[in-house]
């Protein structure tokens, strides 16, 4: 008898379960993970996203740009390679002794310099086309 497999039922792409995940925040969570969302693409149109370890949107282009994780009293953005990218305006504010990583810590009513971070994006892209 022939071993039958089960068909698997095409699931949801990372961009669906990253809009679902700003729904379900439903406060200044998912209204601040959507804005950066879509500052990342303004400034990386060609970005992929990505949902990986159970539930972490992630931005990439040739690599990991960095993930957007929600918490009770943050939304951070970390990214992998933050160590390597130049931050004359300071919007790096967390993770700052780290070799390799940096991240922003983004609370309730705060205002990220937008301009600044989309140059950090431009800049992260850059790093991982670098390393190719």
């Amino acid at each position: 008898m022939p071993i039958v497999k089960p068909v698997s039922k095409p699931g949801k792409s990372p961009s669906q379960l990253i809009s679902e995940r700003i729904a379900e925040l439903g406060d200044w969570r998912g209204e601040t993970l959507a804005h950066v969302r879509k500052l990342i693409k303004e400034a990386d149109p060609d970005v992929t996203e990505e949902w990986k370890w159970r539930g972490v949107p992630v931005w990439s282009d040739g690599g990991i740009i960095c993930t957007g994780e929600s918490y009770k009293a943050i939304v951070k953005l970390t990214f992998q390679k933050g160590a390597s990218i130049s931050d004359p305006k300071g919007v790096f504010n967390a993770s700052l002794d780290g070799n390799a990583r940096r991240a922003i810590d983004l609370h309730e009513g705060d205002k990220i310099n937008e301009p600044a971070f989309k140059a950090i994006i431009r800049a992260a892209v850059k790093l991982n086309a670098k390393k190719k």
